[in-house]
């Protein structure tokens, strides 16, 4: 089949290579290059890295606007392939597509629609995450699914490593659908359950930052779904202090001693042992601001007069 591929970030990198090794690929369309790092140099796609490799056009327009349909047209695709774009299709665009479109996405559709799934799953606690290919549809991750995979958790997933993982599968079951609708042989979708539907939202910079006054549990499922990005940040002595690794510590320490925020102690086990709102978060990793990350006990012998301090105060730590 003859296949306009759309995706932007290293999630829908597997796809692309999948559909590309099993079918023609005549394009890839991608988000526009973005300024990065402190040089705010343009920093290429994770999607347009691969499709340079593979040796695929890629295009990148600012916008959707008829010229560009004009060069979707004298393609002549056969069906549009979607994996983690991040825009709305127009009518327009997508009737140029005679077997329409097809949508990579990573959760358990209806469950988690939206831009965040990976992330809003982490923070659910969810025990199970998945991948659904549907059918493009207008409206956000709506359309009929045409195939789906569970993928159970363990609980010390990152959304770096489970976006990783999701996206192996995805691109296994996105081959499978593809080869099936290329022989003529795919199943009508099942249409979503919309009473079943919950939404998951764009994570900002600003959801990174800690409040010691949540539970502990809640503070490490954050730790857990902001890595990659925004990592979740506190401050200590009035720099800026990352949480890379944390996890709950299973031990009350002498009931609800100090205050959220407080470093209480170190635990050899465990890390060093802040009191939350609900029971006490042992951190494993951290990284000062402008330094490397270290584990716990290095960055203790650099810092020992972290213990007995609280966290979160933007100066005069207690």
């Amino acid at each position: 089949m003859r296949i306009l591929f759309a995706g932007t970030p290293a999630l829908a990198v597997p796809s692309l290579t999948r559909a590309a090794h099993a079918h023609e690929v005549l394009g890839v369309l991608t988000s526009p290059d973005q300024p990065s790092g402190r040089g705010r140099e343009l920093a290429r796609s994770a999607v347009k890295e691969a499709a340079a490799q593979l040796g695929l056009k890629v295009l990148q327009p600012e916008k959707l606007d008829e010229s560009f349909l004009e060069q979707v047209r004298a393609l002549s695709p056969d069906v549009l392939v979607v994996a983690a774009y991040g825009k709305i299709f127009r009518r327009s665009f997508l009737t140029l597509f005679p077997l329409g479109g097809i949508n990579v996405h990573p959760s358990l559709l209806p469950r988690f629609r939206g831009p965040s799934p990976i992330s809003a799953a982490i923070l659910a606690g969810d025990p199970v995450a998945g991948v659904t290919i549907q059918r493009v549809a207008r409206k956000f991750d709506t359309g009929d699914i045409l195939a789906q995979e569970r993928w159970p958790l363990k609980g010390d997933e990152t959304t770096a490593s489970l976006s990783e993982d999701l996206g192996a599968r995805g691109a296994e079951l996105l081959a499978r659908v593809l080869d099936d609708m290329a022989a003529g042989t795919l199943p009508a979708g099942r249409v979503q359950d919309e009473e079943a539907a919950t939404y998951c939202g764009t994570i900002r910079k600003e959801d990174g930052v800690v409040r010691w006054d949540e539970p502990a549990e809640i503070i490490e499922r954050k730790v857990r779904a902001f890595d990659p990005w925004p990592r979740m940040s506190t401050t200590f002595r009035a720099e800026s202090l990352l949480l890379l690794k944390s996890h709950v510590y299973p031990d009350t320490l002498g009931g609800e001693r100090g205050l959220p925020g407080d470093v209480l102690a170190s635990d050899r086990n465990h890390g060093l042992l802040v009191r939350t709102g609900h029971g006490i978060l042992a951190v494993e990793r951290l990284q000062l601001q402008f330094k490397k990350p270290v584990d716990w006990r290095s960055f203790v012998n650099g810092h020992p007069d972290i213990i007995g301090t609280r966290l979160g105060t933007a100066a005069g730590d207690v």
